[in-house]
């Protein structure tokens, strides 16, 4: 179902996740099958880029050592799109569906 959200990229593993900012955790709350999207719930609020910071921080803890995340569009808005490099897109879906539970 994941994999649904992550498309292979010519320098990394693009992932659409739709934000909910303001949450208790930084945590992921499911799956959005019309979307083909992650949604992640961030411990963080809408300002100043505070939200971004903390979903590619999150994203690249979930890739493991030597993961970087990048948001690449949809800076302002809920629905985005991050770059995830250092981690293949196996092992990025695995650490999603993980990390759901």
């Amino acid at each position: 179902m994941y994999e649904e959200a992550l498309r292979e990229a010519s320098d990394g593993i693009l992932v659409a996740v739709d934000v909910r900012p303001g949450a208790a955790t930084t945590r992921i709350s499911g799956f959005n099958e019309w979307r083909r999207s992650v949604t992640v719930e961030v411990a963080a609020p809408p300002e100043r880029g505070a939200a971004n910071r903390e979903l590619e921080a999150f994203l690249a803890r979930l890739g493991g050592e030597g993961c970087r995340a990048r948001v690449v569009r949809g800076a302002t808005a809920r629905r985005k799109t991050v770059l995830v490099q250092g981690v293949s897109r196996a092992a990025l879906a695995s650490a999603i569906a993980r990390g759901s539970r």
